[in-house]
């Protein structure tokens, strides 16, 4: 996990979406994860986000689930997580959302 690998798989609003949902610490499959994307796009970021050590992909069969990891990027950049979700809030980045159901 390096600085700027974290920066560039960040630099995307939709990836920021995806790191907005996840941030609650719940794991979620892939397909719970609405995005104004095609979904071999959502799969690009979802694979440069886990690239990147953001996030942690989990196969059970044929379904994939992510996490974010948070505690990990927390020890390796303090805040880091808390300033990226607060100004994303209140710029409303990210049209991500999670089905619930």
């Amino acid at each position: 996990m390096s600085l700027p690998r974290v920066l560039a798989a960040l630099s995307d609003p939709t990836r920021i979406g995806i790191v907005r949902v996840l941030a609650d610490g719940r794991e979620r499959g892939w397909g719970q994860l609405r995005a104004p994307v095609a979904k071999s796009t959502l799969s690009h970021h979802l694979k440069i986000l886990r690239e990147a050590g953001i996030t942690r992909t989990r196969q059970e069969g044929t379904r994939c689930y992510v996490t974010l990891r948070r505690a990990e990027l927390d020890e390796r950049f303090p805040d880091l997580t808390r300033a990226l979700l607060a100004a994303a809030d209140a710029e409303d980045v990210g049209e991500v959302t999670a089905d619930e159901s």
